[in-house]
């Protein structure tokens, strides 16, 4: 077993009830992993001495864990860890994007949702560098790994590139193929991270609630003469997508900066 009492103290000027510090103290310990499943848990009276409180806050502190599924309590066995980590998070790095991104789409199940062609809003119409009003097809899939969905990927790419593969081939082959089939060269990719917050279709098609934290990546990936072939929004799930920067300290002349490292890494 791990090391089990953590000497940070609670303490009673706190507006919260000692019970709880001590739950969370322990809670945390659980979904951090420092107790493994099975792993015993401190006892009520080892809870008394650590933080110095009554057997009845320490009980309600265990009790509580019970109530969430977190531990069991036995007679003879004590209290022990029933919380299993999940799956770890699928990860990508923007070192290597493109043949991450390939990778990704080799490795992960995907679900159509929906398939069309559209006219282009200003925001497509500016990333696509065509005009507003310009047909665009537009495609909406969900990618899964073993635990369940991550991402939620809205898809843009110009008519005369999308008319070269069809819904079918879109709902079984990773779309960095399909363009690359249709005889475009692939060459870079620029792209913008930021956060959101998950709509209700979002959050029923990611299987999280409404209001959730997403992670958002717009990108833009252009072939060898620069034209933009695709457009794409995802959504991720943090807790199930990891995003990865190896940095380089830079300083020379007056810079003092970091600077994203070159490695070549599957997703």
């Amino acid at each position: 077993m791990k090391s089990s009492i953590d000497h940070k103290s609670v303490s009673a000027s706190l507006r919260m009830p000692l019970y709880h510090q001590i739950y969370l103290i322990l809670r945390q310990k659980l979904l951090s992993g420092e107790f493994a499943y099975d792993d015993r848990i401190p006892s009520e009276q080892e809870l008394v001495e650590e933080y110095e409180v009554s057997r009845i806050t320490a009980r309600r502190a265990l009790d509580e864990l019970a109530a969430e599924g977190l531990v069991v309590r036995q007679r003879g066995r004590g209290t022990r860890a029933r919380f299993r980590p999940p799956t770890q998070p699928l990860e990508s790095s923007v070192e290597g994007l493109l043949e991450n991104l390939l990778a990704m789409g080799l490795e992960t199940g995907v679900s159509l949702l929906d398939f069309e062609y559209v006219t282009a809003n200003d925001d497509v119409a500016k990333a696509l560098a065509c005009n507003s009003g310009t047909v665009v097809q537009r495609a909406v899939r969900v990618r899964s790994i073993e635990n369940g969905p991550f991402s939620y990927l809205i898809t843009y790419v110009p008519q005369d590139i999308g008319n070269k593969f069809d819904a079918d081939d879109l709902a079984n082959e990773p779309l960095l193929q399909l363009l690359e089939r249709s005889g475009v060269i692939v060459d870079g990719a620029k792209q913008s991270i930021s956060a959101t917050l998950a709509d209700a279709d979002v959050a029923a098609h990611l299987d999280t609630e409404v209001g959730a934290p997403l992670l958002v990546i717009k990108r833009v990936v252009s072939d060898k003469d620069g034209r933009p072939v695709e457009y794409i929004r995802a959504l991720y799930r943090p807790d199930r997508y990891q995003y990865n920067m190896i940095l380089s300290r830079v300083q020379s002349d007056g810079i003092n900066t970091w600077s994203a490292k070159d490695r070549e890494d599957g997703a």
